[in-house]
């Protein structure tokens, strides 16, 4: 494990630095969706309750160091208050935090990338936020790929832990991929092969079995010599899918790709389509799409779903965001979700579009966790450190 849980800390009396990730979506000057302020509440009660003060410094946008009002944390506070339940002080500029004696209860320092010092790592900048607390907490997993002055250089100069998302977080990534109940599997999807190279050469060095759906599953089947017509896939990365498969095979690890596929003409709601088989030797016409994998292919991965222990996810397993083209991602995560019901599986999941399909199937609630670190959950699943994890890990 290696880094420190607000276990470990003793916070009586203590101002606590906490990096939150608040980048919440906003339509109209209102949060519309609040997922990642609830995720931080058990952090920010746990403080509390051990007689901490949270200081919460976050950003929102990418303002590139400059303040940009628009991008004010201010839109925020109303959805922090009702979610913690108590009053939430928006202190504007780093200047009055480092002013005088900061405002008791909660506090929430404005945009940290309002400053140019936060995105470069500087090391004055960073001395300037440590000297605002005695402790340093991160909690913004999804912030962990950046080296940044509040997700690394805060860790070194202060004492440091994960809060209950970052653990919550660790421990789930550490349980799915570093020491997995085996079989172990993945299912890896989503339009482009581009996207996942190291992602894939990471996961089939580590996997049982391997599942490859959505556009990317075209770029290996067109490498085994299918003629694909109009479907999506990057032909400059046929050799690539190639190298990935004999790895895969050289070391054991299963790769299962679309037994058949949805085709049609048009990508659009309703759109007729026909079930076809995939293979290398599939001859498509010019205007025909693989939109989905088939009927026969999600039988297949249900079934070896079945004899896996632990799945991780990322990626659909087609066009999953338009009917008729969504049944097999829906599927496939209804099958996944009653597994882990019935204890015969642990799932991890992550990705933005993969959590928006795990809610379309109603099995996001079943799955043993689901990530909302994007960009950072994908990193880790490629094998990188991540400079936020390791910073705390001293």
């Amino acid at each position: 494990m290696g880094w420190k849980s607000l276990d470990d800390m003793e916070l009586n009396g203590k101002r606590v630095l906490l990096r939150v990730d608040i980048n919440v979506p906003v339509e109209n000057g209102k949060v519309t969706d609040a997922t990642r302020i609830e995720r931080i509440a058990p952090t920010v009660a746990d403080i509390l309750a051990k007689g901490g003060q949270p200081i919460l410094i976050a950003h929102f946008g990418r303002p590139k160091g400059q303040v940009v009002s628009e991008l004010s944390l201010s839109v925020c506070l109303s959805e922090l208050e009702t979610t913690f339940g108590q009053p939430v002080t928006l202190v504007e500029t780093l200047e009055a935090a480092e002013a005088g004696t900061l405002p008791a209860g909660i506090v929430l320092l404005e945009n940290i990338r309002f400053h140019a010092g936060e995105e470069a790592n500087d090391a004055s900048f960073a001395a300037r936020l440590a000297a605002l607390g005695d402790v340093f907490c991160n909690d913004a997993f999804s912030a962990a790929h950046r080296a940044h002055a509040s997700t690394t250089s805060l860790a070194k100069l202060l004492p440091s832990c994960a809060g209950r998302l970052m653990q919550a977080e660790l421990t789930a990534l550490e349980a799915a991929l570093s020491t997995p109940k085996r079989p172990v599997g993945a299912v890896v999807g989503g339009a482009k092969v581009s996207t996942k190279i190291d992602l894939l050469l990471n996961l089939v060095g580590k996997l049982d079995v391997l599942v490859i759906g959505g556009g990317m599953a075209n770029t290996f089947l067109g490498a085994m010599g299918a003629s694909l017509g109009s479907s999506l896939q990057e032909e400059d990365l046929h050799d690539t899918a190639r190298d990935i498969l004999k790895q895969a095979e050289s070391i054991g690890c299963k790769v299962i790709l679309p037994v058949d596929g949805r085709v049609s003409r048009a990508f659009a709601a309703g759109a007729e389509y026909e079930m076809v088989t995939l293979n290398a030797d599939t001859k498509l016409e010019d205007g025909q799409m693989i939109l989905d994998a088939g009927d026969a292919a999600t039988a297949l991965i249900v079934e070896e779903f079945k004899a896996l222990k632990t799945l991780i996810w990322n990626g659909p397993l087609g066009a999953f965001e338009i009917e008729p083209f969504d049944k097999a991602t829906m599927a496939a995560a209804k099958a996944a979700a009653e597994l882990t019901k019935s204890g015969d599986m642990i799932t991890v999941a992550g990705g933005g579009d993969t959590v928006a399909a795990l809610n379309l199937a109603g099995a996001a609630d079943d799955f043993t966790y689901i990530s909302t670190a994007g960009g950072a959950f994908l990193e880790w699943m490629e094998g990188k450190e991540l400079p936020g994890v390791a910073a705390l890990q001293g």
